[in-house]
This record gives structure tokens, C-alpha cells and sequence, in this order.
């Protein structure tokens, strides 16, 4: 039986502690929003849809900020792009009046670009003074 001086702890200021908690409050906003689509009333079944949304958000929010640091520049700002146009298309898509798949996709492919430039400047312009940066 292993022993409580064992366990890893986080502390609370932590990278992991704080990355955590973003991916339960991420979650839990992504989970709300998408509860709250226009196919009907919480009771229809949008309330579990929200709850497993903002699950799968959470964990994929975790696994990416584990897995991103280890990649090179370029495919960790397209790995965050990507991540944050499906969810935005996927959020996009739940809204009123219920908006085409032309119309949601390139929202995201929109949201997506955006990102995609705000990161790759932002890993490129730290990568020159040794920062690693964590997401």
C-alpha cells in the first residue's frame, strides 16, 4: 500500500495546479454554453450533452497542455489552433437559430487563424531567450 508521503502533490501555485484548474473552469463555461443550445430545454437531454462536452473538453484541454511543450514551434501553434477551432465550431454549431456547417466552419477556421497567429508569435519571439513556455 503505497503511502500518502508518495502521492505527488500540487501545490497551489503551480504550473500543473494552475493549468488544472483552467481545464475545470474551461470546461465547466464550455459545458454551460453548450447545455444552453437552442434544440430544446435542459430536460431534452442538452444537460448531459453539457456535461460530457465539458468533460471532453477538460481532459483534451489537459492532454494538450501536457503534450504541447514537447512539440516544435510551428506544430504547437497548430495544435492549439486546431483545438481552439473545433471547440468554437463545436460551441458555434449549438447556438441560435441552429447555423449552417458552412457558417460554423468558417467561424472556426477564423477563430482558428487568429489563434494560430497569436501563438506561433508568441513561441517564436520567447524560443530565442530560452522560454520553453508552458501551453
Amino acid at each position: 500500500m503505497a503511502s500518502a508521503a508518495s502521492a505527488p502533490h500540487l501545490r497551489a501555485g503551480s504550473t500543473a495546479g494552475r493549468a488544472g484548474l483552467a481545464a475545470v473552469l474551461l470546461g465547466l463555461v464550455f459545458g454551460i454554453v453548450v447545455a444552453q443550445r437552442a434544440a430544446g430545454s435542459l430536460a431534452d437531454g442538452n444537460a448531459w450533452l453539457g456535461v460530457v462536452s465539458g468533460v471532453v473538453f477538460a481532459v483534451l484541454f489537459m492532454g494538450m497542455y501536457r503534450a504541447a511543450p514537447r512539440l516544435p514551434r510551428e506544430l504547437r501553434a497548430t495544435a492549439w489552433a486546431s483545438f481552439a477551432g473545433i471547440t468554437f465550431g463545436f460551441m458555434y454549431s449549438q447556438g441560435m437559430p441552429g447555423p449552417t456547417v458552412l457558417r460554423s466552419t468558417i467561424m472556426a477556421v477564423g477563430v482558428a487563424a487568429g489563434v494560430f497567429a497569436v501563438m506561433f508569435y508568441r513561441y517564436y519571439t520567447s524560443e530565442g531567450r530560452g522560454e520553453r513556455g508552458a501551453g
